[in-house]
């Protein structure tokens, strides 16, 4: 009987196909090969778009004054803050900062009458006693909507608040009106604080929220005077600023630190040049 015989022989593949498969691989490696440039083109079009600034940290700047600025006189302390950077050019939004105000400088808080924080939640700046306003100062903010920012000015009003113990405090009231209306109050608590400075402000700042869905106001820039100058006073009306009767060798040195809702910080320093 005959045996079946198995073979795995294929049947020839004929030129014209092997040289269709052949140009197909090529074809499609071209493709991919198109496809990868135009991918690092992209990425190198972006980055070039990409500003310098969309993804660097907040900075700030401050800038103190004194007017007048005369050893042993009663004075206005005026500190002026600018905040820049952060994503897309807008800053973080300020959580804490803290200021430190030379030696010989002393703030002079007798007689003042105090506004609990409490009774400016619920009644903003009207409810606190006139003798209680201690400065006066204007901000401005950024607000988010959307793809858009928009700016915010708000006026500020220092009121004298209840001790934290043997430490003084002070309350922040800022209120803006457009385009959002909104209030916040920032508390900030005095201490000793050691050469070559002589006074210590740990200010907390709440988080000023803004629409639904949106990042926190952040500061653009901010201006607070406290004290009183003869009889044009800066600020109001109770309180004041005493300036020493010498002056250090470089001036009266000031500094402060933030602390921003990202978790960064920032400081700064400044000086007024002696009389």
């Amino acid at each position: 009987m005959p045996t079946a015989q198995i073979t795995n022989e294929q049947a020839p593949v004929p030129e014209a196909v092997r040289l269709m498969g052949a140009a197909c691989v090529a074809a499609l490696a071209a493709c991919v090969a198109a496809l990868a440039a135009c991918v690092a083109a992209l990425a190198a079009c972006v980055w070039t778009a990409t500003p310098a600034w969309a993804q660097g940290p907040t900075g700030a700047t401050m800038h103190p004054s004194l007017l007048p600025n005369r050893l042993g006189a009663r004075t206005a302390l005026t500190l002026a803050f600018r905040f820049s950077g952060g994503q897309e050019g807008v800053p973080a939004p300020l959580r804490a900062m803290v200021l430190r105000l030379p030696a010989g400088l002393r703030v002079d808080l007798r007689g003042v009458a105090t506004c609990a924080r409490a009774r400016l939640l619920r009644g903003g700046a009207r409810a606190c006693p006139s003798r209680s306003l201690v400065g006066r100062g204007h901000a401005l903010l950024a607000v988010h909507a959307g793809s858009q920012t928009l700016p915010e000015e708000s006026t500020i009003r220092v009121f004298r608040g209840p001790n934290q113990g043997s430490h003084p405090t002070l309350e922040i009231f800022a209120r803006g009106d457009t385009p959002l209306y909104q209030s916040s109050t920032s508390t900030a608590v005095l201490a000793p604080d050691a050469a070559p400075f002589g006074t210590r402000l740990a200010v907390s700042v709440p988080p000023i929220p803004t629409l639904v869905h949106q990042p926190d106001a952040s500061f653009l820039s901010l201006s607070l005077t406290v004290g009183l100058a003869g009889r044009n006073p800066r600020a109001h009306t109770a309180g004041a600023i005493v300036l020493g009767r010498s002056c250090p060798a470089g001036g009266f040195p000031f500094a402060a630190a933030f602390t921003f809702a990202d978790r960064s910080t920032a400081s700064a320093t400044a000086t007024v040049a002696c009389p």
